[in-house]
């Protein structure tokens, strides 16, 4: 699939309008829902095909934030043959207490995925968190930026956010009522 048409397919799938409220506390009057093109086995396919060649080639591994970067992680593990791990918001207070599934990420490279982008207050969160268990992290990856200061708010972090898309890229993706 190419991009543009890749655009036109994740809009068609999932541009709500509408009163959201974000994650970042911030309301929006269009929202893109990620579980609507995340539970799409084909779409999801193609978008990893467009994540991967954004993907830095110094990485050891994968870090999906919960719950969005989950299935786009998994599938860019299983296309590139990098191992992910997931990565909770808050550590785990039952069984394995874990921060991060999939055994110990001190001394790895890791490149953080999500799926939607606002603010970038998880993934500077997640940074830190990750940073703190011996990880490095310098970049970030995800499918929609919606232009709200997410890569600025990263700067600080050191963390650069590679996306695939901008949010007003696929708003043009819109077709005139006729």
């Amino acid at each position: 699939m190419e991009r543009n048409e890749l655009a036109q397919a994740i809009y068609r799938a999932s541009h709500l309008t509408g009163q959201f409220r974000l994650r970042s506390g911030a309301t929006a009057s269009e929202y893109f829902d990620k579980y609507l093109f995340e539970s799409d086995p084909a779409l999801l396919g193609a978008i990893v095909e467009h994540l991967a060649p954004l993907m830095p080639a110094d990485i050891d591994a994968l870090a999906g934030l919960e719950l969005g970067g989950v299935p786009i992680a998994t599938m860019l593990a299983q296309q590139t043959g990098l191992p992910a791990y997931f990565v909770r918001k808050e550590q785990k207070l039952y069984g394995t207490c874990r921060l991060v599934e999939d055994g110990p990420i001190a001394g790895q490279r890791l490149l953080i995925v999500e799926d939607v982008v606002s603010s970038g207050g998880q993934i500077a969160l997640s940074t830190r968190d990750l940073r703190g268990l011996g990880a490095t992290v310098d970049h970030a990856l995800c499918v929609i930026d919606r232009e709200s200061g997410g890569p600025d708010a990263l700067a600080p972090e050191d963390v650069k956010l590679s996306p695939l898309f901008l949010m007003s890229e696929l708003l043009d993706q819109q077709t005139p009522a006729g």
